[in-house]
């Protein structure tokens, strides 16, 4: 049932060229900013939109090739949208069983069946309401039963926790992660949330423009971003440069002390954590201390979130009191510093 896919699509000025494996029992989540093509990607394997080239199989049954096209309703996959589509003139109860229904069970067993995986995700009791009185997590529940119904051998997600409020999204999370784990075949998870992400996903896979640009367990991601856009993602600064022992020559200008010694092209990676702020240049010696413009600040949780301007530029985190008593504001003049244990090296 393992799920391999080579997907060529061109759309527009982007040509989407990418390569997707999925064993039985993973669940891999593709990542990438608006209009990367993850989406696309998405389409194709749900049998909505042909490819132009590639290949797309599960097990040893062929989806799409370039003489074959397997029609959307003809393949068992399970699909659950971010709005999570279910049908207003049916009960959730009906709705749960409609794919049972359009495979020729009859609605007796598909109803007794869908009244099963309501109990499972929680839903128990009910099956006779409409779509309009659930609630925004309640639906998503009902979304994914209808998805899984079927036993699929395919399980695709897109967004589906996009449309919920933040206390809804933890606890829809948390039931989502122990449904995909008893899911016994493939499941591909499309979204922009690097949260879901690191919660749900066994491997994933990073598109921009179109392409692959990283891939690895949602750790590896983290811990070693290969793009701007992946280290924002994950709350980390980037920075490339050239490694000299112990020092790092940054191409934007600047330098950085790490611990570890380097040679050649690497990537420096900085946690917002490990950023001090201070007004002036702080005492001593440190190995990391640089002059910054405060370029802009978010609040972020129960912190601050500062983007700081400069040769060395970085995102730094500071408590919302330290912020309010430096009297920190857009334009302010600062001193960033950063211990040279706490900087990631690694080659580009």
């Amino acid at each position: 049932m393992s799920l391999h896919a080579h997907v060529v699509v061109r759309r527009g000025v982007l040509l989407v060229d990418v390569d997707l494996a999925v064993a039985d029992g993973e669940v891999l989540a593709v990542l990438g900013p608006n209009g990367a093509g993850k989406s696309t990607v998405l389409r194709v394997l749900a049998g909505l939109l042909p490819p132009d080239g590639g290949r797309v199989t599960v097990g040893a049954d062929v989806w799409d090739d370039d003489t074959h096209h397997l029609p959307a309703h003809e393949r068992p996959l399970g699909m659950v949208f971010q709005d999570h589509l279910l049908f207003p003139h049916l009960s959730v109860r009906d709705n749960v069983a409609f794919g049972l229904r359009t495979r020729g069970v009859r609605r007796a067993p598909a109803r007794a069946t869908a009244e099963g995986w309501l109990g499972r995700v929680g839903l128990a009791g009910f099956g006779d309401r409409r779509p309009t009185q659930l609630s925004g997590g309640q639906a998503q529940r009902a979304a994914l039963a209808r998805a899984l119904v079927g036993e699929p051998r395919l399980l695709l997600l897109d967004e589906p926790l996009s449309a919920l409020d933040a206390r809804t999204r933890l606890t829809v999370r948390a039931e989502l992660r122990r449904h995909l784990a008893d899911f016994a075949g493939c499941t591909v998870l499309v979204s922009h949330d690097p949260v879901d992400a690191m919660a749900l996903a066994d491997r994933v896979v990073v598109v921009e423009d179109g392409v692959v640009v990283q891939e690895g367990t949602p750790v590896e991601v983290a811990r070693r971003p290969r793009t701007d856009y992946v280290a924002r993602l994950v709350g980390l600064s980037l920075l490339p440069g050239t490694a000299s022992g112990t020092t790092v020559a940054l191409d934007g200008g600047g330098e950085v002390a790490v611990a570890e010694p380097a040679q050649g092209p690497v990537l420096v990676a900085v946690r917002p954590e490990t950023v001090s702020l201070y007004l002036s240049r702080p005492d001593g010696s440190p190995r990391n201390v640089w002059p910054a413009t405060l370029a802009g600040a978010t609040p972020h949780g129960s912190t601050v979130r500062c983007d700081l301007a400069g040769a060395v530029p970085l995102t730094a985190d500071v408590t919302a009191t330290a912020f309010a008593e430096m009297g920190l504001v857009p334009g302010a003049q600062v001193w960033a510093s950063v211990k040279a244990s706490e900087v990631a090296v690694y080659p580009r």
